[in-house]
């Protein structure tokens, strides 16, 4: 019977396995919320322009989305 350090691979094979499935895997995906909170708000829409108060960004979800879209497409 051997010792259990045997049966476990080396630090570097472990290490090599990590690096590689990071290779492998997609990056994850970044967030909308940030960019979004990082616009001042400017007492209308960021995207169709109907007036709003001075807290709001949007007037809607599907602005927002839209906005959001239309960013991607512009990077």
């Amino acid at each position: 019977m051997g010792t259990i350090s045997e049966g476990l691979p080396e630090k570097d094979a472990v290490a090599e396995m990590a690096c590689a499935s990071m290779a492998t895997e997609p990056p994850p995906l970044r967030a909308a919320t940030p960019s979004r909170q990082s616009l001042p708000p400017k007492g209308s829409c960021w995207y169709c322009e109907k007036p709003l108060d001075s807290v709001k960004r949007f007037c809607g979800k599907g602005c927002a989305d839209a906005f959001d879209e239309e960013a991607e497409f512009t990077r």
